[in-house]
């Protein structure tokens, strides 16, 4: 467990960032501890590292800092892009030699990233924690087959299940 912040801290995090964080996440900070409590791994710890502020963990560095004031998006990304995506998603029964999959998986997970860890997906958020095995804590955000806010492609949401890999 992360020592608390002392209010100075807080108010240096909080102008660095631009914008104040919430009440109840803000008390955290302040009372129980910066970081290492709570459910599955625990909530990434804050921590000024070089004269900046920044949260440290599996997937911390997925949202832009820069851009949190900015408003969170209300839509993720196209229904028709990532139901075509997922219908190019290779098949392991589809090929017979295994390390031909295993190119084509890579190649799709690649294309697949780009669009799901897309910076634009993150802006206003922060990622605090996750709960192991790259399962990000963000819950459904848009009404969209794969609409979790940010996960890996063996993730899966609360809804919704992950493709097979």
């Amino acid at each position: 467990m992360e020592e608390p912040l002392t209010q100075d801290e807080l108010a240096e995090l909080e102008a660095q960032i631009g914008v104040g964080l919430p009440e109840e996440y803000r008390a955290f900070l302040l009372y129980v501890g910066a970081g290492g409590a709570g459910p599955a791994h625990g909530l990434f710890p804050v921590r000024r590292v070089q004269g900046r502020w920044r949260w440290e963990g599996d997937g911390a560095d997925l949202a832009d800092l820069l851009r949190l004031a900015e408003p969170f998006p209300d839509q993720g990304p196209s229904p028709k892009l990532l139901a075509d995506l997922l219908a190019q998603r290779a098949e392991e029964e589809d090929f017979d030699d295994i390390e031909d999959f295993d190119d084509a998986i890579e190649a799709w997970d690649e294309r697949w990233e780009a669009v799901m860890f897309a910076s634009e997906r993150t802006v206003g958020a922060i990622a605090i924690s996750h709960l192991g095995c790259a399962q990000r804590v963000a819950d459904c955000q848009w009404p969209t087959p794969r609409h979790d806010l940010v996960r890996q492609s063996g993730g899966r949401c609360r809804s919704h299940p992950a493709p097979r890999r």
